[in-house]
Parts: structure tokens; sequence; C-alpha cells
């Protein structure tokens, strides 16, 4: 008897693609559109999603998780920038709801694995499974999948992360699918707009108090609008001149303040990274050598990694790296296989 598949079809091209692969290989599959966030793109993603289930001509549903999506994503995103962090929420739903609930609701419901259109390959190496990267190395997703568990590796199935983005297309289109051509979502979905310091004041109802711009010696030298318009890194739109470029080097958040240098102050070649998922290694022992990620479209660079406790490493670069910003992600990788991930202290 064939494998049951759950797919996650988000009305896009990648998973329209993932879902015909696996029917063309015998799979017996059903596509679920996830419906996450109330605005106008999702009934047009549920439609578009029909359709391609429609032309497969296999069973079709949606399922409705905004009350969690609510929890676990946007209202992390937001605690983490009143913290003062730069979250990324589209690793937080891969991990909570992606590959999470709708993994737990696939198993409930009598399917074997779940499938999405993720750029990325899982493969058995021993007694382990490891996530290693896609053939379409410009669509590798693999940094922002770092966190799935062995659990959630052993029951997912990721069809595309041996073809090419135009491969994908061209399957689409020869099978007439409707979202063939459909652009890449390249926003935050609940801030298509990319504002998201808009977002979070008309969410929480209020407007983020202004403070101090202080320089790396603790002088003030400037007024800022609201510290969750600012990130690590950041040289533009600072609100206000100095008479040379300035660029965020760290927040205060019980301060309320953003402290500016220049663009060396940017640079450090130690990085301290918390809340570490193994992949490869069931746990870091000792220190190893390997490459780092520290965003999404950063090149990987040579780096050591050491255990500080169980869930905390050090790693230290070759070469300074430009602006580690807290509440993002660090990935690290042996060749094209990811190792472990955690989110930047």
């Amino acid at each position: 008897m064939a494998e049951k598949i759950l797919v996650g079809m988000s009305g896009g091209v990648d998973s329209s693609a993932a879902a015909l692969l696996l029917k063309d290989k015998g799979y017996d599959i059903k596509g679920l559109t996830l419906c996450l966030y109330k605005d106008e793109k999702t009934p047009l993603s549920v439609r578009d999603a029909k359709q391609v289930c429609d032309k497969m001509q296999i069973p079709f549903d949606s399922l409705n998780l905004e009350d969690l999506f609510n929890e676990k994503v946007i209202t992390s995103f937001i605690n983490d920038y009143q913290n003062g962090l730069t979250p990324n929420p589209c690793i937080e739903c891969n991990k909570h709801i992606k590959f999470g609930a709708m993994l737990d609701y696939a198993l409930k419901n009598g399917f074997d694995k779940i499938a999405t259109g993720h750029y990325a390959n899982i493969k058995k190496q021993g007694d382990r499974f490891v996530l290693t990267r896609a053939k379409d190395l410009s669509k590798d997703q693999t940094y922002v999948l770092y966190p799935l568990t062995q659990h959630q590796l052993a029951h997912t199935l990721l069809p595309l992360g041996e073809l090419t983005k135009d491969e994908a297309r061209q399957k689409a289109a020869q099978n007439g699918f409707v979202n063939a051509n459909k652009a890449d979502s390249q926003d935050i979905c609940f801030v298509p707009d990319g504002d998201y310091a808009t977002f979070i004041s008309k969410t929480l109802g209020t407007e983020f108090s202004q403070g101090d711009f202080l320089d790396l010696d603790g002088n003030v030298i400037g007024r800022h609008g609201g510290m969750i318009k600012y990130t690590v890194g950041q040289r533009k739109g600072l609100g206000m001149g100095f008479g040379r470029p300035m660029y965020v080097i760290t927040k205060d958040p019980a301060l309320n303040t953003v402290i500016l240098g220049d663009e060396p102050n940017l640079l450090t070649k130690r990085v301290i990274v918390r809340d570490v998922n193994f992949i490869a290694l069931e746990a870091l022992n000792d220190t190893i050598n390997c490459k780092g990620k520290l965003r999404y479209r950063h090149a990987e660079q040579p780096c050591k990694i050491t255990p500080l406790d169980k869930t905390t490493i050090l790693a230290e670069f070759n070469e300074p790296q430009r602006a580690p910003t807290p509440g993002q992600s660090a990935v690290f990788y042996d060749g094209d296989t990811v190792i472990l991930g955690g989110i930047i202290e």
C-alpha cells in the first residue's frame, strides 16, 4: 500500500510541483492549505491550491491555525522586538506550524508523512536523519529549516531538493497549473509592506516612546523615534545626521537607548548561539571546525564551534563577521550537511 502523504499547499508553484512529483512517484497524497493570517491573499492561496489539486485529481482541504500562528509566531515576533531582538518569524513558523502543528494533524489523521515545497534534502546517515543543501543553491532553504527535530525529519518529504527552481516551474507549466508563473513571496506574510514597526504599533495599540542615541562612550548624540525601528547594522533611516556614517551597534531595551558607532565596530569574530538544535550530531562535546552562516543571504564562513552548555555554543570565526544580530539565527555546516543551528545571543 502506498504511503499517505499530506502536502502543505501554499498556493504557490513550489508546493504544487512538490505534490506533482509525489503523485508521479505513486504516493497517496492530499493537499492541505494552512490558513494562518486573515488578509486578502489567503482566499486566493486556497483557491490556487484547490485548482492545482483538482487538476491532479487529488483531495484537498484547508486547516485554520490562526490562533496558534498568532501565539507562536506573531506574538513571539512582537515580544522579541520589544526586547531589543530582530526575530525571524519564518523560522518560528516552520518550527511550530508547518512542521509542528501540520505534522501532528497529519499523524492523527492517518497520514504517514508530510511534504512541503522547501528546497532542501533529508537523508538518513547512520541512526540519524540529516538535513542537506538543495541542488539549487540559490534557493537552498536549509537555513530556515534548522530547528527540525529528528521526529519531524523522519516524517517529512522534501521533493524539490533535487530540482532547480526553473525545473519546478517547468513541471507546473507542463501540467497546466494555474500558478506556474506565480511570483515568489518575498515578505513576512503578516507584514507584506515590510513596515514591521507600524504593524507592531497597530497590533499593540500604542506608539513606542522616543529615546536617546548614544555613542560607544555613553554620550547622548541624538534622539531616536522608537527602539523597535532599528536593527543592528542599520545605517539608513536613523532620522538624523551625525556628520559621518553611523551604524546601530546594539540596543538596550531596559534604558530604551540605541547605541551607534562606526562600521568597524560592527565586526566581531565571536558569536554566542543559544537554543541550539542538533541535527547531524546528538550533542556537541568538543570543539569542531565547520562553516557558519549568520543570516539567510550570508555566505557561510570558516569557524570553530565550542559547547558552553547543552544548548549554547560559542562560534569563533576565522575572519571578523559584520553585525551578528541578536534574535537572528546562526546555522553551521559540514560541507552540505547542517550540523546544528540556534539563535544569536
